[in-house]
């Protein structure tokens, strides 16, 4: 190699870097990441004895115990991931956490559920029983979490596509299926102006355009916990509450020695959340 052109190489090489310049408040303010993660939950699988409650008032306890949860995973495995990404908020708005569900257009991604609760209240303490849930299917949607507007607490968005192929009540414990009542087939989505879903994801709340907050509230009787949806709002939106729809296929009751109780089915072809606002009294 010719000497010279080594030394025009080594000087490229060794041609010292620009020097740092100091960026403007406006200028750092204007700088937005992508920050996010996708995960999968392949193999995912749970149980255990732990239990959650909610204490209204001493002595008065609702209980939820002994969850057990698990996910068939796909063919295409980490083909379709959840993302938890950090998003910028709207004009004077914070930013916030998106969780988006995984599209799951082929409905391989099948959850079942199983949990025991009961209350205490009045010096007594009443088992009621399981819930069992088969083939909870979530095609889409996702959750938000940010900080509210006013007060504290949290806000979140919430947006379901899901199908559940049986939700099953059972007084006498999960394995014992001598007693229950049954809902099979239910569907709850997005749906058109004529009330038929669309496959897409209802957006029960949304934390620009309808936030919801969870909080604890404190009035002359004591402190609360607050869950409640605000208004449509629509100086960010279009000002009317998106549309839902839910189908159940079935709704049957069984009883041991007793015929069984069909009811048939019950559907709710359009429906909107306009405001919400829950207080849990003590």
């Amino acid at each position: 190699m010719d000497a010279r052109i080594v030394v025009l190489c080594l000087a490229a090489c060794c041609a010292p870097a620009a020097a740092l310049q100091p960026l403007s408040d406006a200028a750092l303010a204007a700088v937005r990441g992508g920050d996010g993660v996708s995960f999968d939950l392949a193999g995912f699988a749970m149980s255990g004895d732990a239990r959650v409650s909610y204490t209204a008032a001493p002595g008065r306890s609702l209980y939820v115990e002994k969850l057990s949860a698990s996910r068939s995973d796909s063919s295409d495995a980490f083909g379709d991931p959840y993302r938890l990404d950090v998003v910028a908020g709207g004009v004077g708005l914070a930013d916030y956490f998106q969780l988006a569900f995984p599209r799951n257009a082929k409905a391989e991604q099948r959850w079942q559920f199983a949990y025991d609760w009961g209350v205490a209240a009045d010096g007594a303490a009443r088992d009621g029983g399981s819930v069992v849930v088969k083939d909870a299917v979530w095609s889409g949607g996702g959750l938000q979490f940010s900080t509210p507007r006013q007060n504290d607490g949290i806000a979140f968005g919430l947006a379901l596509n899901l199908s559940v192929a049986e939700l099953v009540l059972r007084p006498r414990g999960r394995a014992d299926a001598s007693e229950q009542m049954t809902l099979r087939g239910i569907r709850l989505g997005g749906v058109d102006a004529d009330g038929n879903f669309n496959n897409t994801a209802w957006a029960l709340a949304d934390v620009a355009t309808q936030p919801a907050v969870i909080n604890a509230l404190v009035d002359d009787s004591g402190p609360r916990l607050h869950v409640g949806i605000g208004w449509p709002d629509a100086r960010l939106g279009s000002g009317a509450a998106p549309a839902g729809g839910l189908l159940i296929e079935n709704i049957s009751f069984v009883s041991a020695g007793q015929p069984t109780v069909d009811l048939g089915s019950s559907r709710i072809g359009s429906m909107q959340i306009q405001y919400l606002d829950v207080k849990f009294k003590r």
